[in-house]
């Protein structure tokens, strides 16, 4: 992975991107760290743990890896170990600096951690955090949305399907919206870059739609209509 170095702390496995950042130690990884120093500036939202981070290289957000679903009621945090490029941060960092160098909205990560227990690990992803953005689905829960913003959502969409993404966990909370009401896109946990084609496009845009029925049930309809409008998928 172009740019991305490794180093070992004991049973950790640093990743960084030297290009961006000098070398982070594990401790980067800690929200107690930033904590004792009075640099922990709040926390997150959704499924995985969250922290936002005053760092000496600007605000970041650190993200602990989380399982969804019925397995993560079992095994929250631990993943079967296969050697680092299979690893979910490594996947990650891959796939978003991918992202970053075709100029897309996404934000920009700068480093993972890898906790080795035995035939399992634990991970941690740094990314740099983007300035004055609102989650979509604040905006959808609160009435703050029209068309000409869904329909900029929709275009933001197609151009990383464009790209070949297949956002696997496309949903409100991850496009979050700047002080320019531009969406941007974020979680890119299992996801992957694959030949553009239209029926992972409608995937993904069905699994948007089951979340703007949550968050906006009484115009979920509408606003994926403009959605799908803006992305100009039939």
């Amino acid at each position: 992975m172009a740019g991305f170095q490794q180093f070992r702390q004991g049973k950790q496995i640093i990743l960084y991107d030297s290009s961006l950042t000098p070398q982070i130690t594990s401790c980067w990884f800690d929200p107690d760290h930033w904590r004792q120093q009075d640099k922990l500036l709040g926390t997150g939202s959704g499924r995985g743990d969250s922290w936002f981070l005053d760092s000496p290289d600007g605000e970041l957000v650190l993200r602990h890896y989380r399982r969804g679903g019925l397995i993560g009621k079992l095994i929250s945090d631990h993943y079967l170990w296969s050697g680092v490029t299979h690893s979910r941060p490594w996947q990650e960092l891959s796939v978003q600096a991918q992202l970053v160098a075709q100029g897309l909205p996404a934000p920009v990560a700068i480093g993972a951690r890898i906790q080795r227990e035995g035939l399992t690990y634990r991970a941690d992803l740094l990314t740099r955090r983007l300035a004055g953005v609102i989650p979509l689905a604040d905006l959808l829960s609160t009435h703050q949305v029209d068309t000409a913003l869904m329909q900029r959502v929709g275009h933001m969409i197609a151009r990383f399907h464009q790209a070949g993404l297949d956002h696997v966990d496309l949903n409100a909370r991850n496009i979050l919206i700047d002080a320019q009401h531009m969406p941007w896109l974020i979680d890119f946990d299992r996801c992957r870059i694959t030949t553009p084609d239209n029926k992972t496009a409608r995937r993904n845009l069905q699994r948007l739609g089951r979340s703007l029925q949550k968050f906006a049930p009484g115009q979920a309809h509408a606003w994926l209509e403009a959605v799908i409008e803006g992305h100009h998928i039939h």
